[in-house]
């Protein structure tokens, strides 16, 4: 008869046929003869059992007076609706059957062995204040909004889930109050409905069980499964959960079934790109599509036959196949039907799903029966296509902006300390457009900045490169020379001979020196001369092509060249940037936290980086010299640790490239400003070009009165023009020293004048490499006064 250990309610049931006697009382009074000769025949029934008016709690007295409440109820359950009216005698938002039309029992027999029914719950403490409500209602008189629709959910003989909406008659149930029952103020209603979840507030106002309710409710249930399906379907389209798209798929599932009232269909989706006229499968969330057969992308002629084509593409209308054998008969073994047939599939409707005339995507419903998906039930889709489409225009917008999201993060220089700014500038640029004014995005300037400049260098990055492309060269031409000379010896054609000779003359060329101009020579001498020779021989000797076909599969496709040495060269060239950028990249994350400032890095033949600090540049935090210098010793300590990720690197390198490190110290703050064409911040006004100079000229400086470059592996070198700044860097290389970061090897160094640029000095530290790599510690500028202190 249904579950009754529940949290105790505000209302205690009591079952009770007395307002409906009442009526019948009523009716045996009055002036109709049929009316008052049924009245009798029931008032007949109760005579003896005065627990049917008192009302009973003992629910084990239901199966007992069963046939007695069966002819107190037969009007109300009029036989000739029952077998299609789904009716409940029951208690309210209770699971007890009182009695239940046909129809009802028909649901309940059909949903399998032993099956109770449950009200769809929404929770034990909403369920309590949701009582309390009808009670604030029925019996203190406040008209309080509580339409809250109850529901069964029930499956159906095979296995799909029905939905039925419960609308309840509470014509023959009182409302009776026990001396639990607490007087209610307007002051409490209002602090309840201030305070609509608090159930411990609602419990105390309306303790449990302070009311009795006496009679019983009539459920009139109606089936709403597919208005339901089709709510599913868009809330689980609207707030789709992608954080388990594995869940979300199977729950859309498990929607459909019900909405097309079929136990076995499947669902997918194929994304399609117009440019491409292709269907791509949509990654991350967990559908699979029926038509891409497993591939991540095909194109829309080969997924589709053309009658299919033109509907879903040309027409965007519905495409179904209810019989796949017949059509794999008819079309010859065409797609689609072919693989849908070999993936079990039997019957099929696709929908095309566009926005605006344009398809964005095809919804795959699929059957493993004939005939259960059709051009008949295919309409049903109608009622949900537009949250579909919805969902997906919604999606192809997200896809977008993370994609625009991803090009400026990766493609631009728009760094997160000045991101704010950006911001900001965009906000009025939209607020100008909105307004009808000419919107213009104002140049964005940071003014009075300190900048900090490193690189770590690969050492003779030139040379090494051009022995890699001398040896590869020499090497290509050895290889021709090898094929001509077996052309000669077996066609003695002069031609080859004069060929022969012109390759000796180039491996002569290059043997010594590499010339600039060496190379592009080589290079259109083999493509214009040798590659026309080579396909000439391939096709007229077979013998020959074997050893040409050996010399090609040498040539590397993206540069038409013997890539041996120089895939090396660039191989270790990339290693090494990787390492020592990745490690600058992590350590950013904790400088950034000390104060936010502007930083880039980028590689070339090595890495440099540049960073601006200033109050213009923090959106809210106050600036300190501190930080600077901060800066300024977290910089060093990076510089050693990318130092000593080459170090550990090198043995492992196909080249092994040696790198020199450099850091340039500029004591004056200059401006700087984002250049729009060139997506990224430059320094600004003439005075401030000078550091531009100095930044790209400085590594290729000799120490003053020799032929000594200042760069060189294994020594940090720091370039700086002021006494003061000597003296701070010097403080820090002490305090590192102690740290383990420099050896005892440090001297001070005059600069050549560089072009426009003179009284340059350097301090150069020889760098302490540690040959176990332990995590690196950062230490801060406190930790330095600290250790000044001592």
């Amino acid at each position: 008869m249904g579950k009754h250990d529940r949290l105790k309610m505000p209302v205690k049931h009591l079952i009770s046929f007395e307002k409906l006697l009442q009526k019948y009382d009523q009716h045996l009074k009055g002036d109709n003869p049929f009316l008052a000769a049924t009245a009798e025949r029931i008032l007949a029934v109760e005579k003896g059992f005065p627990e049917l008016r008192d009302g009973f709690s003992d629910f084990s007295l239901l199966e007992k007076n069963k046939d007695l409440i069966e002819r107190i109820l037969q009007d109300t359950f009029t036989e000739a609706l029952s077998g299609n009216e789904i009716k409940v005698a029951t208690l309210p938002f209770q699971n007890t059957i009182i009695k239940s039309s046909k129809r009802f029992q028909t649901i309940i027999s059909e949903a399998g062995d032993n099956y109770e029914p449950e009200l769809r719950n929404l929770g034990e403490e909403m369920d309590y204040i949701m009582s309390c409500v009808v009670i604030l209602n029925y019996y203190y008189g406040y008209q309080l909004d509580f339409s809250r629709p109850y529901f069964y959910d029930i499956p159906d003989a095979a296995g799909v889930m029905r939905h039925y909406r419960i609308l309840y008659n509470a014509d023959f149930i009182d409302i009776i109050p026990t001396d639990k029952a607490k007087e209610i103020t307007q002051e409490d209603v209002d602090e309840l409905l201030a305070n609509p979840t608090d159930a411990t507030l609602w419990i105390e106002k309306i303790p449990p069980e302070s009311f009795i309710s006496k009679g019983f409710v009539i459920a009139n249930l109606f089936d709403v499964t597919m208005e339901q399906a089709i709510s599913n379907i868009k809330s689980k389209l609207i707030s789709k959960d992608t954080l388990q798209p594995a869940k979300f798929m199977h729950d859309l599932q498990e929607t459909f079934k019900s909405f097309f009232r079929l136990p076995n269909i499947k669902v997918g989706f194929a994304s399609f790109d117009a440019k491409k006229d292709q269907f791509e499968e949509v990654a991350g969330m967990g559908f699979e599509s029926f038509l891409l057969r497993g591939e991540h992308h095909m194109n829309c002629k080969n997924a589709l036959c053309e009658d299919s084509y033109d509907k879903l593409i040309g027409s965007n209308s519905y495409y179904t196949i209810a019989d796949i054998d017949l059509k794999v008969e008819q079309s010859g073994n065409m797609q689609p039907f072919k693989g849908l047939k070999e993936q079990g599939v039997q019957s099929a409707i696709f929908a095309p799903i566009a926005f605006e005339n344009n398809l964005l995507g095809v919804l795959e419903i699929v059957s493993e029966k004939k005939g259960v998906l059709n051009g008949v039930n295919a309409q049903k889709l109608d009622d949900v296509m537009p949250f579909i489409v919805s969902a997906v225009v919604r999606t192809k917008n997200e896809e977008n902006n993370r994609i625009d999201a991803i090009i400026q993060n990766e493609c631009t220089s728009v760094h997160s300390s000045v991101y704010w700014k950006f911001q900001e500038e965009a906000k009025k640029f939209i607020l100008d457009e909105t307004e009808g004014r000419s919107p213009s995005f104002k140049e964005i300037v940071f003014k009075d900045v300190y900048p900090l400049f490193g690189q770590i260098d690969i050492k003779d990055s030139s040379q090494a490169r051009n022995l890699a492309i001398q040896r590869d060269l020499m090497i290509q031409l050895s290889e021709i020379d090898n094929v001509l000379n077996i052309a000669f010896k077996k066609w003695e054609l002069p031609i080859y001979e004069e060929l022969i000779f012109r390759v000796n003359n180039h491996l002569e060329s290059i043997k010594e020196t590499l010339y600039t101009n060496s190379e592009q020579a080589i290079f259109d001498f083999v493509n214009d001369e040798i590659s026309p020779v080579f396909e000439h021989l391939k096709k007229n000797d077979k013998d020959i092509e074997k050893h040409i076909l050996k010399y090609e599969s040498k040539i590397d496709m993206g540069t038409g060249s013997y890539y041996d040495h120089r895939k090396n060269y660039d191989e270790s060239v990339t290693l090494i940037n990787k390492k020592v950028s990745a490690i600058i990249d992590k350590r950013q994350e904790s400088a950034q936290a000390m104060y936010p400032h502007y930083y880039e890095r980028y590689k070339t033949d090595g890495v440099e980086h540049n960073m601006y600090i200033g109050s213009s540049i923090s959106e809210n935090k106050e600036y300190n010299p501190l930080y600077l210098n901060n800066l300024r010793l977290w910089q060093l300590q990076v510089m050693c640790e990318m130092e000593n990720a080459h170090y550990s690197l090198k043995p492992k390198l196909p080249v092994p490239l040696d790198v020199a490190s450099l850091i340039l110290v500029y004591n004056t703050s200059l401006s700087i400003r984002f250049r729009m064409d060139e997506k990224q911040f430059d320094v600004d006004g003439t005075y401030n070009a000078r550091y531009e100079v100095i930044k790209k000229r400085i590594d290729k400086s000799y120490i003053k009165g020799t032929n000594q470059r200042l760069t060189e592996k294994g020594v940090l070198s720091i370039v700086y023009s002021q006494k003061k700044d000597e003296l701070e860097y010097l403080r820090y290389i002490k305090f590192l020293k102690s740290k383990g970061c420099f050896t005892d090897k440090i001297e001070i160094v005059e600069l050549e004048g560089l072009q426009g640029v003179s009284g340059l000095k350097a301090i150069r530290a020889e760098i302490l490499y540690k040959r176990e790599q332990e995590p690196e510690k950062t230490y801060t500028y406190q930790d330095l006064m600290d250790a000044l202190k001592e």
